[in-house]
């Protein structure tokens, strides 16, 4: 699907047209610009590559100031590739926020934010085991059974358990597109979005 880079700015709340204040996340989406134009014929699928944020030369390899030199443009900080773009592109081009003008919906994916090693109760929702009275004094938020018995004497794979919790691929589908500010390259999107302020997402139509 077409889309663009952007940084997740933050949350605010607008007005909608019948009074209502309708929580949103603001994005600045784009510029990018094409780095790359891939083919079936060349590369075995067809494709476009944007590139998003600038970034100094000398902080930029070798290998990917030859990628920026032969598109003519300047080094990028984020790259990403999208898909079925309608209109033809070019080396160079630039695509803005404009780009969802007629868009209603989005999807945006971003990575969550992480939360370290967490336990059951927070990690899984689980409720605890039993009630703390009864003289237990150490087992609140503790798992319970993890399902080991004679035979097979195994836990099994995929057992919820304490684990790294978050900073995890995610992608939030059908948020609805509030409003469009083209002078700002900003994008108002209902509801939250992944990732913290600050964190690069990726919004397709």
């Amino acid at each position: 699907m077409p889309g663009l880079l952007g940084k997740k700015i933050g949350m605010t709340s607008v007005f909608s047209a019948d009074g209502k204040n309708v929580p949103c996340t603001v994005i600045e989406a784009g510029p990018c610009v094409v780095t790359q134009i891939k083919s079936v014929e060349k590369d075995g699928y067809a494709a476009v590559q944007l590139g998003f944020q600038d970034m100094k030369e000398k902080h930029t390899t070798k290998p990917l100031m030859g990628h920026f030199k032969k598109a003519g443009v300047t080094p990028k900080r984020h790259l990403a590739e999208f898909k079925d773009f309608s209109e033809e592109l070019n080396l160079g081009d630039t695509i803005t926020v404009e780009l969802f003008n007629d868009a209603p919906y989005v999807d945006v994916i971003g990575t969550s934010k992480g939360k370290g090693y967490q336990g059951v109760v927070k990690r899984h929702g689980f409720g605890g085991v039993g009630q703390t009275t009864h003289g237990q004094h150490n087992r609140a938020r503790k798992p319970g059974s993890i399902g080991a018995c004679s035979y097979p004497a195994k836990v099994f794979k995929g057992m919820r358990m304490a684990g790294h919790m978050g900073c995890d691929r995610v992608t939030t589908h059908n948020l609805q597109v509030l409003k469009v500010i083209p002078e700002h390259n900003l994008l108002l999107i209902k509801g939250s979005v992944p990732g913290y302020k600050g964190s690069i997402v990726i919004i397709e139509k």
